[in-house]
């Protein structure tokens, strides 16, 4: 579920917000930076928004800057950052499009790992709200710090809301797990290293995949569906709780009737054919099986839960479905269950959320990256 970021915030304005007091990883949150930023920084920043000058006098500073940026978090849209950068071309996969089921968005680009024994993998999951996206959106850095620690990279396409119902949608991403654990020796790859990561969407089915049962099924006909479903880690960036929407108003508050996508969102999101289906067993079912919060469990794999998105009060259905509330729902309920959920909260935008996801993910499926000591990790 992604939305554009704002067009005219550029790096410069990363470099003045990045010395905001910050809600980090749970080890530096409540640390406030004791930097400041130089007059000449600040003076460029003043060339290219001089709206931030609030009382005119042709100079600004430090307190302005801080001002301006609280007014865009409180506005609801994400705030820029190195992530926000336009990613360089990727190289090309050593497989491209590989089907793992019938539908045409079923198919997925795999590079591979230089590794004389089987690598890890790491999964890059795309958003877009499940109506939109692609697998090319996988970052050049995320690919790159992957490969740079010995891990194969896959990213996958799956189908939309228009092709199928949600609960549908998620069993592609599990299809894919499945497909490529199946055929693990062909691609020099280890079953049981494999971890999830993506945004928005991406990051609500990575956090799915961590959650939900073993989709295995040993007495299927087809051999893919056979396989585990199961992930050793997800790294989730401004994620969903829960795909129950019947739940969303108890753990992050009202989402308000004007944000919807017409009267019938909530029915077409499962492609019930009406609002009794809620209260039968099937429709149940389907409520308890796209509920990652009610499923999340004490024998889940680590899972780390990245927000940037300011803490405000939701002004519109971007920063609702995307805020930190989420993330915090997760960790709350892990922290009943016994589960392994951390948290990487920052509200402004300066995060590189793939290098932070790709690393945790790496940490955690024995593999180590020569730039992991640079890296900000959740964990």
């Amino acid at each position: 579920m992604n939305f554009a970021p704002i067009p005219r915030l550029v790096a410069v304005v990363a470099l003045v917000f990045a010395l905001q007091p910050v809600r980090g990883a749970e080890d530096a949150a409540n640390k406030p930076a004791s930097r400041q930023p130089t007059p000449e920084l600040l003076q460029q920043y003043l060339k290219r928004f001089p709206d931030a000058d609030t009382n005119k006098d042709g100079k600004l500073t430090f307190d302005e800057a801080r001002a301006y940026l609280k007014k865009l978090r409180e506005s609801g849209q994400p705030l820029p950052g190195k992530r926000e950068a336009k990613a360089a071309a990727l190289p090309a996969p050593d497989h491209k499009d590989v089907r793992y089921g019938p539908h045409e968005r079923n198919v997925f680009d795999l590079w591979l790992a230089k590794a004389d024994k089987p690598a890890p993998l790491v999964v890059f999951i795309h958003g877009g709200g499940f109506v939109g996206g692609d697998k090319s959106k996988l970052s050049r850095d995320g690919l790159q710090r992957a490969r740079e620690a010995g891990a194969s990279v896959m990213a996958i396409n799956y189908r939309f809301r228009q092709h199928a119902p949600i609960q549908d949608i998620l069993r592609d991403a599990a299809r894919a797990i499945q497909f490529v654990r199946l055929n693990a020796a062909k691609y020099n790859l280890d079953p049981k290293r494999i971890g999830c990561f993506g945004g928005s969407a991406g990051a609500g089915t990575s956090l799915w995949l961590a959650v939900h049962d073993d989709l295995a099924n040993p007495k299927s006909d087809d051999p893919v569906l056979r396989q585990s479903s199961r992930i050793s880690a997800a790294a989730c960036i401004s994620g969903q709780a829960s795909y129950d929407m019947t739940e969303w108003g108890k753990l992050i508050g009202e989402f308000k009737k004007e944000w919807r996508r017409g009267d019938a969102e909530d029915i077409e999101f499962y492609h019930f054919k009406s609002e009794a289906d809620y209260k039968t067993p099937e429709g149940k079912r389907v409520l308890d099986d796209c509920s990652m919060y009610r499923q999340l469990s004490q024998d889940d794999p680590p899972i780390l839960m990245i927000s940037t998105q300011s803490a405000a009060e939701p002004a519109n259905r971007g920063a609702y479905v995307h805020h930190p509330r989420h993330a915090q729902a997760i960790k709350k309920r892990g922290d009943e269950v016994g589960a392994k959920v951390r948290t990487h909260l920052e509200d402004d935008g300066t995060a590189n959320t793939t290098v932070v996801a790709v690393e945790f993910l790496l940490k955690h499926l024995g593999a180590t990256s020569p730039s992991a000591s640079k890296a900000k990790q959740g964990d």
